[in-house]
């Protein structure tokens, strides 16, 4: 899943659009957005506190950082894309987070992310549906983590970044192929609601 929601972020990830523009990928794990940006023109550096993942990351090409990603080690305005993907939903103060991202964000830059919803409804798919059909999942998530999409808009307005968001879903007909097979990529695609999964994407001010 993680492979598949990153190619689908990797899609709201805009070419650079000048010479050394720098990606900032939070949470960068072993650099699974690596091979869907690598022809996008950045520099793309990986924040994550786990020394093997960096590691990993660093085998695909990212500048590996380590760091807490609530407390970035970046002057301000640095990265002209800040990626978030799949991390929200760990982290105890995700309104820090949401802070440093924006900070380190140039004028015009972009802010991409995606999370878990704080809903019933997430909860039961993302928690208990998932962690029988997938046991190497089981206990993961922290339902208390998970983010409300208003609350997250309302955040990253406040740091300068006004934030659209989208409900996402993998592909049913390719889920039901993958879980029968474990071997075909599954396409992650737009929903009608924001309750389960959600990717949101901000441009921060020029001003």
């Amino acid at each position: 899943m993680l492979y598949w929601l990153a190619r689908a972020r990797a899609r709201l990830i805009p070419p650079a659009s000048r010479d050394g523009a720098v990606l900032v990928d939070l949470g960068c794990g072993g650099g699974l957005l690596a091979p869907h940006v690598a022809d996008k023109g950045y520099r793309h550096v990986g924040v994550d506190l786990i020394r093997s993942g960096l590691e990993q990351a660093a085998a695909h090409g990212v500048a590996p950082v380590q760091a807490d990603v609530g407390r970035l080690p970046f002057a301000d305005g640095v990265a002209d894309v800040v990626s978030a993907g799949e991390l929200l939903e760990h982290v105890p103060d995700w309104p820090a987070v949401i802070a440093e991202a924006c900070r380190i964000l140039r004028p015009g830059g972009w802010l991409v992310l995606d999370t878990l919803a704080d809903t019933a409804v997430s909860r039961l798919v993302a928690v208990r549906l998932a962690e029988a059909v997938l046991p190497a999942v089981r206990g993961i998530h922290d339902p208390a983590l998970f983010v409300d999409p208003r609350r997250l808009r309302i955040e990253c307005a406040r740091n300068g970044v006004p934030l659209d968001v989208r409900g996402v879903r993998p592909t049913l007909p390719a889920l039901a192929r993958w879980l029968v097979t474990r071997s075909n990529a599954v396409p992650i695609v737009p929903t009608f609601t924001t309750a389960i999964l959600y990717q949101g994407r901000g441009r921060k001010g020029t001003q």
